[in-house]
């Protein structure tokens, strides 16, 4: 495996597993949508996000969190390639989330969870390509709450596994949160992370730097130059500004404006190397969405 291969894989391993730990454990409910439209194109990259998860009171201070997540990915590909853009049309990633997290003593708390994903454009019944396997466990300090410390923090450590990137062993998670004062607070770790300032409890600004993408099999593969198309990804680094409003302690809406400094969006074989270079040129970016979180 190259360096760079292996560096994109380790992007899509940490957006797609860290993004879906972290709202499997805080997020009930989540609406989103996304747009990247291609520079110099009438291209453009379009993604719809819905999210439920339904956590479940065992005992004291131990909950089983189950739910489901999908995204809907239109790739509008305006411009003239070399093969047939409908088969690219639309991507859909559909997630089963299970999760158990427990505390260990009074300062932390374990997570457990298991992320089976169908990834594929879904034209035709769901085979074995289209089924990969995320998982990984947690340690969470977290003392957000703890109105006896100056600057409340959350630190989360882990270990995770997602057969996605084609790396056979876990690898390492880390997370850390500070408020640091009534004004300010910062986040440090993957898939983002950012400084927020505090308008009031209910109203907050941030600049932040994020990861995101995909991976997903052609369930119809594309011949391209003689070479056959198996699988599609997508890995990009953004920065820019977001705003997020309580309407109630749970319930908050939030939209983030950036640009790319990374885009990659590629045709891949079954080994998972490049074919197909479909952007890789940096844009605009927009992500606005509701969530209902504990």
């Amino acid at each position: 495996m190259s360096p760079k291969l292996y560096k994109i894989r380790l992007i899509l391993f940490l957006c797609c597993l860290s993004n879906t730990m972290l709202a499997q454990l805080t997020d009930v409910a989540r609406l989103e949508y996304s747009f990247i439209p291609k520079s110099n194109s009438e291209d453009q990259y379009t993604r719809v996000r819905a999210l439920v998860n339904f956590p479940i009171k065992t005992k004291e201070d131990c909950y089983l969190i189950i739910g489901a997540e999908y995204n809907r990915i239109i790739l509008s590909l305006e411009d003239d390639y070399p093969f047939e853009t409908s088969l690219l049309e639309t991507i859909n990633i559909i997630d089963l989330n299970i999760g158990y997290t427990f505390k260990t003593s009074e300062n932390w708390r374990l997570g457990l969870k298991a992320n089976p994903r169908v990834a594929s454009t879904l034209i035709d019944k769901i085979t074995f390509e289209d089924v990969f396997l995320n998982g990984g466990v947690f340690a969470i300090n977290d003392k957000t709450k703890d109105e006896s410390l100056k600057r409340p923090y959350r630190l989360v450590l882990g270990l995770t596994y997602n057969t996605t990137t084609g790396i056979p062993f876990p690898l390492p998670f880390v997370s850390y949160y500070r408020r640091v004062n009534e004004k300010w607070s910062f986040s440090a770790g993957v898939p983002k992370s950012n400084m927020k300032y505090f308008f009031t409890e209910k109203s907050m600004m941030q600049t932040f730097v994020s990861l995101d993408g995909y991976f997903a099999n052609l369930q119809r593969p594309l011949i391209i130059n003689d070479k056959q198309v198996d699988n599609i990804s997508l890995s990009l680094a953004v920065a820019g500004i977001g705003y997020e409003y309580f309407f109630t302690k749970h319930l908050v809406a939030y939209a983030y404006t950036g640009y790319t400094f990374r885009l990659n969006n590629v045709l891949r074989d079954d080994n998972r190397d490049e074919v197909f270079k479909l952007d890789d040129v940096n844009a605009f970016y927009l992500r606005t969405g509701i969530k209902f979180k504990i």
